[in-house]
């Protein structure tokens, strides 16, 4: 047998038959209480979310939440990668997938060429004076 209940305005308790107070606001609304406690509250004007046996501090609170609702996984964006002026995409892929060995090798081949070129700068400027004082 199911036993029609109602629900408390202010404190959200289930309020069987027989039991509670129904009060009439001036603007027509029906209003449940389960107590004369939970009605003087209201007509005290204090909120329900102020006290902590009320279902609103609770919710309010995170109190007493027995179900593990577990959060959606975000759909993470792919990244969509363009071109960059001069680069094309497969080059960036290249440069991205490249280990830490490659790129060094690189930068020591460089680093080395920019040294020879330096040299080679030098040297030359030195056979210049050389040429001058001779």
């Amino acid at each position: 047998m199911v036993i029609k209940t109602d629900t408390c305005y202010y404190s959200e308790y289930k309020i069987y038959p027989g039991r509670g107070i129904r009060t009439v606001r001036r603007d027509g609304k029906l209003l449940a209480f389960i107590t004369s406690k939970v009605k003087s509250l209201y007509n005290q004007k204090i909120k329900a979310q102020k006290l902590t046996w009320s279902q609103q501090w609770r919710r309010r609170n995170k109190k007493g939440r027995v179900e593990n609702v577990q959060k959606r996984a975000k759909k993470r964006a792919a990244r969509v990668y363009k071109a960059i002026a001069g680069l094309a995409v497969e080059e960036i892929h290249k440069a991205r997938s490249q280990t830490a060995d490659v790129r060094r090798a690189k930068r020591e081949a460089t680093v080395r060429s920019v040294k020879d070129r330096q040299r080679k700068q030098k040297d030359a400027t030195k056979k210049t004076k050389k040429a001058k004082k001779n």
